[in-house]
């Protein structure tokens, strides 16, 4: 594991259980409103499934199983991964409780199984802001590309780049040149609910922020075709963009550095 993923790992295990307990409440509860309206759990990314009945996602820092369980619920085969014990502790109870199946994968996501889960999905899902906990875009692009099967589908829904040049969601996190190649150190996006006492505490993250056209290009040279790029507004400012969704099919070859990994 890179030292930025051990980095990461330590920022994501603390406290996490108790922080989902907190904010989304028992696993019980939170089976309850997952039960009453999975699509609605969804939110805004309910619109970009075709179809959830049988089909095998790859839920990409699922975190505590915020999205998976309502998928598993409609009838999906969801695996998590994310690199949490804290957070499959919450997702698998929340799965009991709801009485779906739910796998969940705790690793590195560059450091995936591929003998296990190569060609394997028919979509890779990510959300709530994952891509600058990677500090090289085309490695993570590749990864996702191998766990696809063939035309499969990749649905990356993430922070607008925006928030290099503007602190837009509010996450306290310092603001940079739109252009910089530049990593940092910056607290963990719920850290803003924690008390400012044990907020001094918590272990940062590192992070690499990319522009749109870094995003663009390194989803179309590892192999996807873009199908659907959308930009949403900020929760803080309706005027703003504040998260995009990307959509992109694997149907071309990727890069020679790529194939080597396959």
């Amino acid at each position: 594991m890179k030292d930025h993923s051990s980095q990461n790992k330590k920022a994501w295990e603390y406290n996490a259980y108790e922080f989902w307990l907190k904010q989304s409440g028992t696993p019980a509860d939170r089976a309850k409103r997952d039960l009453e309206n999975p699509i609605g759990m969804l939110k805004k990314y309910s619109g970009y499934f075709d179809t959830y009945n049988g089909i095998k996602i790859a839920n990409i820092c699922g975190s505590c199983g915020k999205k998976a369980v309502p998928l598993a619920i409609l009838g999906a085969e969801v695996t998590v991964f994310d690199i949490s014990e804290e957070n499959k502790k919450y997702a698998l109870e929340v799965a009991a409780a709801a009485k779906v199946n739910l796998n969940f994968e705790v690793c590195d996501i560059l450091e995936i199984d591929i003998e296990k889960y190569g060609n394997y999905f028919d979509v890779v899902f990510m959300e709530g802001g994952v891509l600058h906990y990677f500090h090289d875009i085309d490695e993570f692009m590749c990864m996702m590309y191998s766990l696809l099967r063939d035309d499969g589908q990749m649905i990356c829904s993430d922070f607008h780049p925006f928030t290099k040049i503007s602190d837009i969601l509010n996450f306290k996190q310092p603001t940079m040149s739109y252009f910089s190649t530049e990593t940092f150190e910056g607290e963990m996006a719920h850290s803003r609910f924690f008390e400012e006492s044990v907020r001094e505490q918590m272990p940062k993250c590192s992070y690499r922020k990319y522009t749109i056209s870094e995003i663009v290009n390194s989803i179309i040279k590892n192999g996807f075709t873009l199908k659907r790029f959308d930009e949403h507004p900020a929760w803080t400012n309706e005027n703003i963009p504040g998260e995009f969704t990307a959509v992109a099919r694997k149907t071309n070859t990727p890069t020679k550095a790529c194939l080597k990994k396959q």
